[in-house]
């Protein structure tokens, strides 16, 4: 039975998915005498963890009961409580956790914590698929870089424009949906300044029910991004951030930065530091970044090693011609054994087109072991 109350957990933690950053994705569900008597998960930054959203439902039953939850309770102060004290407190039996909570403030001391007070604890239950759900916080919380996912739509030949510059539109509308959910996932959407000039996208979340717009992020290691951009037109009120490098005319900035433009400085130029963007972002407590363009950023990203997840959208459809771009530019690998693989790989099918989503496996062997 506890894989069963688990993956209940793991379900409620989905719901709050793209909504809770800085922090985890967490699922609750308390049981005494084989019913269930509390459920619960985090919803946001700065809400009730999940623990005490259902032990809260839970009331006066919670007491000799057991607890499962999808991550281990927090033991220290952060925008609320720690969870070990509400935990002991409500009389709690037995808890029964998904992973250990990777964030060093944690790290197992919740779950000493609790086994001092003389609560069990049954640890690793569906422990692979609660680190799959908390992939994007794993990899923030371990490294101090946000999870970076690259999203390309291609044709059948890979290309990603025509030869005149036209993209739109490559996929259809199914396809086009799933990629504004998962715009609605991620906290930061960025693209390279070719991109704004070229199509003059506005970066906002347009799905039927709504959405939540990301942080909209240019590099533009100049400052030369166009005033009359959608992105700078206020259309949206998501935060703006322009990457620039220490060659930007100080006036370049100065406008921007008039406008509302967060202008973060990456590196001497010519081009963007990409370590010292991504470092940055994570100091703003933005734990996920999905990059969009062009074939230029495309690249940059893929040679750092920067990538963690693909969303790769493919449309039945040959455009040819060798003045059409395709969708990663640079210098490319020397072998087919060089090329960047991908593991664990999902095919999802959009009405005509196809969406293949993987984890990138650099020179054709994994070289260090993930969790995320």
């Amino acid at each position: 039975m506890d894989q069963e109350y688990m993956r209940m957990a793991l379900d409620l933690a989905v719901r709050a998915r793209g909504r809770t950053s800085p922090n985890p994705l967490v699922g609750a569900v308390v049981v005494r005498d084989g019913e269930i008597v509390g459920r619960g998960y985090h919803a946001r930054a700065g809400l009730p963890h999940a623990e005490i959203v259902a032990l809260a439902q839970a009331g006066e039953a919670a007491r000799g009961s057991t607890l499962y939850v999808s991550l281990e309770p927090c033991c220290h102060f952060g925008r609320t409580g720690p969870c070990t004290e509400a935990v002991i407190a409500a009389g709690v039996r037995r808890v029964v956790t998904a992973m250990r909570d990777p964030n060093p403030k944690v790290a197992g001391r919740g779950i000493a914590r609790l086994r001092e007070a003389g609560v069990e604890v049954t640890e690793d239950v569906l422990r692979d698929e609660a680190a799959r759900l908390n992939e994007i916080f794993i990899k923030y919380i371990t490294t101090g870089r946000p999870f970076v996912a690259l999203k390309v739509a291609v044709s059948l030949d890979g290309k990603i424009a025509t030869r005149t510059g036209d993209s739109r539109w490559i996929t259809g509308g199914p396809a086009r949906e799933y990629a504004h959910r998962l715009r609605d996932t991620y906290d930061a959407l960025l693209v390279g300044r070719g991109t704004v000039v070229k199509d003059d996208p506005s970066l906002t979340t347009r799905l039927p029910g709504g959405g939540r717009d990301p942080v909209r992020i240019v590099l533009d290691s100049l400052a030369r991004i166009p005033e009359s951009s959608r992105v700078l037109s206020g259309e949206s009120t998501a935060p703006v951030i322009v990457a620039v490098t220490g060659q930007a005319p100080r006036t370049r900035v100065a406008g921007l930065e008039s406008r509302g433009v967060q202008v973060v400085r990456c590196g001497p130029g010519p081009a963007v530091d990409l370590e010292v963007l991504l470092r940055e972002l994570a100091a703003r407590e933005i734990t996920s970044v999905m990059v969009e363009g062009g074939a230029t950023v495309h690249a940059s990203f893929l040679e750092a090693r920067f990538v963690d997840k693909l969303h790769w959208f493919v449309a039945p459809k040959i455009v040819g011609g060798v003045e059409a771009p395709g969708a990663v530019a640079g210098r490319g690998v020397g072998r087919i054994s060089e090329a960047v693989g991908l593991e664990r790989v999902r095919r999802i099918e959009l009405g005509n087109d196809l969406c293949i989503e993987g984890y990138p496996v650099w020179g054709g062997a994994a070289d260090v072991h993930r969790d995320y």
